[in-house]
């Protein structure tokens, strides 16, 4: 299917340029969605169809670069990578735009992110869908430092670590900075605690593929929130998880059942 390009907009907010787009009608209800690692607001959100999905559903559609990717500032420094910086890289946006509250979509380490959004600043977030991210948010996703080296090897053929090739081939194909995609990956890894999870009284969903090996158990996660609930995306990996049918079908039914 054909996706029409959003027009991208830029702002500044801690010495760094940022670029975001903002589509739909300024009237709508505003979703803000923050994308994935090594990803971008065009690949999270646009070519998946996300953004005509929640345009068609009468949404206002916001979407960021987050730092070091896409068409946002790419520092190189690891220290400008840790979540609570870039979540309030997403606040500073709302401020930019004079939202007060929207909901918050994140995808993997957007999820993450959008965590920290929520817990530094809780009335900016009205609810949250969180997708390829379950109790990885809590344990850890697993030992990312391959993927660093990964991305750091002079090419994807001196790479045979397997989520490492995933990971750099991924990077390849999108042409982005890789230096500053492994100084994301070596400080953004950042854990939230159970009792942080438990804090958390927005409603959320959570959505993880059925044979996403990266994400951890939804469901588990679920159990931790005042008000969180829990699907499986069957079929889907941690790549093929975001677009799939089933986890918009579930966005859209969550945002229904929120406006009732």
């Amino acid at each position: 299917m054909h996706q029409t390009i959003p027009d991208f907009s830029r702002f500044r907010h801690s010495d760094l340029d940022f670029a975001y787009f903002d589509v739909g009608p300024r009237d709508a209800a505003p979703v803000l969605l923050i994308h994935g690692f090594a990803s971008s607001a065009l690949v999270n959100w646009v070519h998946p169809g996300w953004v005509q999905t929640l345009l068609k559903a009468g949404r206002r559609v916001i979407a960021i670069d987050n730092r070091g990717h896409g068409a946002s500032a790419k520092p190189h420094d690891p220290a400008a990578y840790h979540p609570t910086l870039m979540a309030d890289d997403s606040a500073a946006l709302l401020d930019h735009l004079e939202i007060p509250e929207a909901d918050v979509m994140g995808y993997s380490m957007g999820a993450r992110i959008s965590s920290f959004l929520a817990l530094n600043h809780p009335e900016r977030v009205r609810s949250l869908v969180w997708g390829g991210l379950g109790y990885g948010l809590v344990e850890g996703v697993g030992d990312w430092d391959p993927i660093a080296e990964a991305l750091l090897a002079p090419s994807l053929d001196d790479v045979t670590h397997e989520r490492g090739r995933m990971f750099r081939a991924f990077a390849d194909k999108t042409g982005s900075d890789r230096v500053a995609l492994a100084a994301c990956i070596s400080s953004n890894r950042v854990l939230v605690t159970e009792a942080e999870v438990a804090r958390l009284l927005q409603p959320v969903l959570i959505a993880v593929g059925a044979k996403d090996d990266i994400a951890g158990d939804p469901h588990r996660l679920a159990s931790l929130l005042p008000d969180g609930r829990a699907i499986d995306i069957p079929g889907r990996d941690h790549m093929l998880a975001v677009g799939d049918r089933v986890f918009k079908q579930a966005a859209l039914d969550f945002y229904q059942d929120l406006d009732r």
